[in-house]
């Protein structure tokens, strides 16, 4: 039961989310499939948060002492993560976020996704659909990924 706790906030830390969940679990023998249900859930509950509210908190705090280095930061890496989607996307905006939430590379994933989306002044219905199912995609890939590397690592 802890392990299913730490898969659920491991998949909730911004830039970990569930690209570290998953491996997590998969190197912990935890069955996949709950382990992925778990982490998709995890990784999605902060989305509608970060889609009404982190801007704003953001772009409050980007001249605070302390967190402006920060908070400036994030807002620069929403709005540059947001530009690329828009100039590569054209038409297909929301299929590109789904990729770029999907395909996991760093600095790419629901939070920064969902930042960009609401930076962008996205929809925000048709973000979380395609922010969800980058999410599924990411986690297939990381779950196949895992399993691969570890059977790999097994023959050593």
């Amino acid at each position: 039961m802890i392990n299913y706790l730490i898969v659920f906030f491991i998949s909730m830390v911004p830039l970990i989310e569930l690209r570290g969940a998953i491996p997590y679990a998969v190197a912990n023998n935890m069955p996949l499939l709950q382990s992925y249900i778990i982490a998709i859930i995890g990784n999605m509950i902060p989305m509608p948060i970060i889609f009404f509210f982190a801007r704003r908190v953001l772009e409050w705090g980007k001249d605070k002492p302390v967190i402006g280095g920060f908070f400036t930061f994030c807002l620069e890496k929403g709005h540059k993560g947001g530009e690329k989607l828009k100039e590569k996307a054209g038409n297909g905006l929301y299929v590109a976020l789904f990729l770029f939430v999907g395909i996991p590379v760093p600095g790419t994933g629901a939070w920064t996704g969902t930042l960009a989306a609401s930076i962008l002044d996205m929809d925000f219905k048709k973000s979380v659909k395609a922010t969800m199912a980058g999410i599924v995609l990411a986690g297939v890939i990381m779950g196949a990924g895992t399993k691969i590397i570890m059977f790999i690592a097994s023959l050593f």
